[in-house]
């Protein structure tokens, strides 16, 4: 069996993180901030990978975005009705195929599924592959477009 990589085991950690600051109604960007300081006094917490931290960032600044896309893709289900473990996975991986520029998307969905084959029920693989694989089709656009925003110069206006 092939050893998971390190961006695997970030992604990981970072539907865990997410599936907790659901679970505990906190922000996740804040569950990740805390979890960086604690680690500096209990090692035992394990540091936070840097990917991680930045999806999570990412995500929790794209939220509401990425969770209108997830829906639009729903037949049948609401997102509120999905186990907790798949909103996160579909969130993640949502917010991977519009912003991670270095990752194809045909890997962010295969590693979703992957997710969802370790952490979620024996439907669930499809059911994320199914919804992906759709929002996967819009991933050319919304990073053309991002790409094509101009960008903050810090200079005040």
């Amino acid at each position: 069996m092939k050893q998971p990589g390190t961006r695997h085991k970030a992604r990981r950690r970072a539907v865990d993180l997410l599936f907790e600051a659901e679970a505990k109604k906190v922000s996740p960007a804040q569950l990740v901030a805390e979890r960086r300081e604690y680690v500096r006094s209990d090692e035992s917490v394990g540091s936070i990978h840097d990917y991680t931290a930045t999806v999570i960032n990412g995500l929790a600044d794209d939220q509401n975005q990425i969770d209108a896309v997830i829906s639009s893709y729903l037949r049948e289900w609401t997102l509120e009705r999905l186990p907790a473990v798949d909103r996160a996975i579909m969130r993640l991986a949502t917010w991977e195929l519009f912003n991670s520029l270095d990752v194809d998307t045909i890997v962010v969905v295969d590693e979703a599924v992957e997710l969802a084959k370790e952490l979620s029920t024996d439907d669930s693989p499809a059911f994320v592959n199914g919804v992906l694989a759709k929002i996967a089709e819009l991933a050319p656009q919304v990073r053309a477009a991002a790409s094509a925003e101009p960008r903050p110069s810090g200079d005040a206006e």
